[in-house]
């Protein structure tokens, strides 16, 4: 089980690192968006802060993850952003669901994993 979760912590890292790396780069070109999912897109942009913030913890993450330090404090940060990504793919985007899906199940796997440090947090 201890390999497993290597896997897939380095593995949620290493697509955290590639989204936040390749949103300030520029390095791949914005998808087309139609719809609902132009608009949502639209306001996240006219707010100026919330992509670059979300980008950035994304990043942060990300490092965390690959690195296996922080690794508990990077859970609990990214599962507000991982909840999102699947809401908006469930309802706007179906066609990226699956990654987003497994992107959740992977942090809630890890969150399993490390829930020895969440405890503390649980108790009065």
């Amino acid at each position: 089980m201890k390999i497993a979760t290597i896997i897939v912590r380095v593995l949620i890292g290493l697509l955290l690192l590639f989204a936040s790396i390749s949103y300030f780069f520029h390095l791949a070109p914005e998808p087309e968006t139609t719809g609902n999912f132009k608009a949502f897109n639209v306001g996240l942009m006219a707010s100026t802060y919330i992509m670059p913030l979300a980008k950035s913890i994304e990043l942060l993450c990300g490092i965390a993850f690959v690195t296996g330090r922080y690794v508990t404090l990077a859970n609990i940060l990214i599962l507000p952003i991982t909840v999102n990504i699947l809401f908006i793919n469930y309802f706007l985007a179906p066609q990226g669901l699956p990654i987003a899906a497994l992107l959740f199940l992977a942090n809630l796997f890890l969150i399993y994993r490390y829930w020895d440090n969440y405890k503390s947090v649980f108790t009065k």
